[in-house]
């Protein structure tokens, strides 16, 4: 890895058993991620991007080949220690919001510092900082059923931000959002970015990928296509009031 890649994977390959047939999700990927980027990964179902995204996330493990995250070399851990790395090192937002139901958003968004045993005081200091920083400081106690769609991604996104992981991981962020939430959610991510952040972005919507600087498109378990993004799709207005 060069000084500033976050991430390198090297003939990544993973297999799946179907009966008695063998499913080849990924083929020998190989592709560097550097800080800041701003990376949008885009594949038709059955492409292996959600495959990709799972090994990326340290969320499944691949069959072959090398993965090294933030000078960690992770192809290798144990179940543990992958838990470890996502917990420390990387964010997620989830399509489905993934919050619990019975919890306030301050205690979501705490979730994660709980787990990396970080003090009743600093998570609620920690937590009310992010929460403001997404426009939510007004909802600490509100549940989930009480809020918007908007609004329950954007306490996914605190939720993702609240350990200043090295990576935010994105699986269809907007995937349950109408046309004008889904723009006011991605001008949130791109302001993380811009804070220096490091997005990865998984969609098969074009337009959605397009906010990316970098769309690394994947068909039949390989890398089809990596690009920079010369026609970066930016967020004019984002309106104050929290939908």
């Amino acid at each position: 890895m060069t000084e500033e890649s976050l991430i390198s994977i090297t003939n990544i390959t993973k297999n799946y058993k179907v009966g008695t047939e063998i499913v080849r999700a990924l083929r020998s990927v190989s592709l560097t991620i550097n800080k800041n980027e701003y990376v949008a990964i885009m594949g038709a179902s059955g492409s292996g991007k959600s495959t990709l995204m799972n090994i990326l996330g340290c969320l499944d493990t691949p069959t072959s080949g090398e993965y090294i995250l933030n000078n960690h070399k992770v192809s290798d851990l144990s179940d543990n220690e992958l838990a470890e790395i996502r917990n420390k090192e990387i964010g997620f937002v989830f399509q489905t919001f993934n919050l619990l139901p019975r919890s306030t958003t301050l205690d979501n968004v705490m979730l994660p510092l709980i787990y990396s045993g970080i003090g009743k005081a600093q998570r609620w200091e920690k937590a009310m900082k992010v929460l403001k920083s997404v426009g939510l400081e007004d909802r600490v106690t509100h549940k989930p059923n009480e809020l918007s769609g908007g609004q329950r991604q954007r306490v996914a996104i605190a939720r993702a931000l609240v350990n200043n992981p090295s990576i935010i991981l994105a699986d269809e962020p907007t995937g349950n959002l109408d046309s004008k939430i889904s723009v006011e959610i991605m001008g949130l991510l791109e302001d993380i970015h811009k804070q220096g952040n490091t997005i990865i972005l998984v969609t098969h919507e074009d337009d959605i990928a397009h906010y990316a600087h970098r769309i690394i498109k994947l068909k039949d378990g390989e890398i089809e296509t990596d690009i920079q993004n010369k026609d970066i799709r930016k967020v004019e207005i984002i309106e104050n009031e929290v939908e």
